[in-house]
Parts: C-alpha cells; structure tokens; sequence
C-alpha cells in the first residue's frame, strides 16, 4: 500500500507538469493526488463499493484542493485535476474494450458499465463539494 500511495504521489505530480502547474504548487498537487487515493484505498479495503468510495474520495479531494486553493491563493482547479488522476477508471475502461473487442460482450458491459458509474460518481463528488462550498459562503455572509 505504501508503494501504491507514493507511486501515486509521483503520478499526480507528473500530470501537474504536464498540465503547467505553477512549481510552488506542485508539492500540494502531489499530496492532493496522494490523499485522494489514500482515502480510495482505505473504503475498498472496509468493503465499500468502488462508485460510493470513489465518490467520497473525490469528495474530499475537492474539499482539500479548495482549502489549499484558499491558503496558497491559486485557482481550485490546479489542485483538483491532478488529484482525480489517480481515481480515473483507466483499467476498468481498458478491460471493457479489451472483451467488446474479444467478444465478450457480458463481461465488456459490466466492466464499461462501473466505468460509466465511477466517472460519474468523480463528476459528482466535485459538483458537491463546491455546491457545499458555495452553500456555506451564502450562511456566511
């Protein structure tokens, strides 16, 4: 688990790069990326569903990426894109093409239906972290 956390640490930080990351940023990009799979890691292994674990890790992910967004005042989104890289389904959606190509079409559809499910649930845990954040600056002011 350690070696998947701190290949993880890397990842983020490579699409950081990638993505022009400002470099003062780039040491938080990396522990976003790296918490995002920890708390992944940690729900599949209570026996969490991979979509609802895969939506709560994106939760917070979203949350940590604004606090940082907010005390190293750069825009959320530099911390988020490359924390949600290590949560995309890449293997899932591999292995769906890999059996629709194989004709395996029972298989290929459940694999390509928990993709759809688990990008969607990514989609959905940054859609509510900012509508929680918008919610508690409108009970703020």
């Amino acid at each position: 688990m350690i070696v998947q956390i701190l290949t993880n640490f890397i990842v983020s930080g490579a699409f950081a790069v990638i993505f022009n990351v400002p470099l003062n940023s780039l040491l938080q990009c990396c522990l976003v990326g790296m918490i995002g799979r920890l708390l992944l890691i940690l729900l599949n292994n209570n026996n969490i569903d991979a979509v609802l674990a895969t939506l709560s890790a994106t939760f917070f992910l979203a949350v940590i990426s604004q606090i940082f967004a907010k005390i190293y005042k750069t825009p959320t989104i530099i911390f988020t894109i490359s924390g949600i890289i290590p949560l995309v389904p890449g293997g899932l959606a591999y292995n769906a093409t890999r059996n629709f190509v194989e004709n395996h079409y029972d298989l290929a559809i459940q694999f390509a239906a928990k993709a759809l499910m688990t990008s969607g649930a990514i989609a959905v845990g940054l859609v509510l972290s900012e509508a929680l954040t918008q919610i508690l600056k409108i009970r703020k002011a």
